[in-house]
């Protein structure tokens, strides 16, 4: 079994923002990603067998205001795991992407997403989204949306709305309350 669950995220606008912290979440989210699953991938293919599980989140169906790097990185890591998955489904190798919602970690404290309305909000239990992600994948699924009803119904609008209208409201849900 690989899990592959990197994930930092910077908050705030872009523009004017720090440029070395947006390629830091790229790098992380998406390089890292790409680059263990090249290498531990082959390992998987040649034995026939392997599960990957690999942590996208519901900001990968919705674009985000003042979380741009971090929602296009989580999207870019959703496509590559259903990608993957339809690659590797009949070489024995099951990949399945865990798209939680708001958890309760310190990725708001770290994203500088406190003062706003998603950081503020309840938040899944941690735990109960990794025992969902390993459910999933080991019973073989494409993909899960973990913890509350909110999440799933967020997952559900991102990716039936017109973009423009996700982004506007994920938006005011970014948006920092300090007016920044």
């Amino acid at each position: 079994m690989l899990a592959l669950n990197a994930g930092i995220g910077q908050g705030g606008p872009f523009p004017g923002g720090n440029l070395s912290e947006h390629l830091a979440v790229v790098d992380l989210n998406v390089r890292s990603t790409v680059h263990l699953a090249g290498l531990l991938l082959p390992a998987m293919i040649e034995r026939g067998a392997g599960r990957v599980l690999i942590t996208s989140s519901i900001g990968a169906e919705i674009p985000a205001p003042f979380q741009s790097t971090y929602h296009a990185s989580k999207s870019f890591v959703h496509s590559f795991a259903e990608a993957l998955r339809i690659e590797l489904q009949d070489r024995g190798v099951s990949v399945t992407s865990l798209m939680p919602g708001p958890t309760d970690t310190n990725f708001f404290e770290r994203a500088d997403l406190e003062d706003t309305r998603v950081g503020q909000m309840k938040k899944d239990e941690a735990h109960a989204v990794a025992r969902a992600g390993l459910d999933a994948l080991f019973a073989g699924k494409d993909h899960v949306v973990p913890g509350s009803f909110r999440n799933k119904v967020m997952a559900t609008l991102g990716s039936h709305l017109p973009d423009a209208a996700n982004a506007r409201g994920q938006g005011k849900m970014n948006e920092p309350r300090s007016g920044t």
